[in-house]
């Protein structure tokens, strides 16, 4: 269960990193006249990717969860590409690419690497690497709980984030 803490704590490192990256891309993006949306919905965001580490965890250790390597490694697995694609989504926005929603009018719309496939291809690794993580050691309750919160969550989000877009191109939602 040692390596399974380092696995989460490490998570936690990586979404650290990204909030640093986001707030310097929110400062590039506002002093270009970038508005946001949907900061009603940000703090349920923030609450619920701090509860699925929180959940992996507190799930793992109190409940006794087994590694069960054929699960496991798989899930692993899934995590890693996961990462692999929420950086290549990171990499290919760039400046643009946010934890919120901030739009900067003018920019034409990124539709290169993943973008080129998937409308959406970061939610895609955040709903992967919701139920990966927790299966990884066993924590089917927080893969579950996290799975249907964030479905309702990005539901919203992906709402907000294409009325933005399409106001940013000047088109009706």
């Amino acid at each position: 269960m040692i390596w399974y803490t380092v696995l989460v704590l490490a998570v936690a490192a990586e979404r650290m990193a990204e909030l640093a990256v986001a707030r310097r891309n929110a400062r590039w993006s506002l002093t270009r006249g970038g508005s946001e949306s949907g900061q009603a919905h940000y703090p349920a965001m923030v609450l619920l990717h701090t509860g699925l580490l929180a959940g992996c965890l507190a799930e793992v250790w109190a409940a006794n969860r087994p590694f069960v390597p054929a699960v496991g490694w798989t899930m692993l697995a899934v995590v890693a590409a996961a990462q692999a694609l929420r950086w290549w989504c990171i990499a290919t926005l760039g400046r643009q690419w946010n934890t919120r929603v901030i739009v900067v009018p003018g920019l034409p719309q990124v539709t290169g690497g993943p973008y080129r496939w998937l409308r959406h291809p970061n939610y895609v690794a955040v709903a992967a690497e919701g139920t990966a993580l927790p299966l990884v050691h066993g924590a089917w309750i927080t893969a579950a709980v996290f799975t249907l919160c964030n479905t309702v969550l990005l539901t919203a989000r992906i709402r907000c984030e294409e009325a933005a877009l399409a106001a940013a191109r000047g088109v009706r939602a």
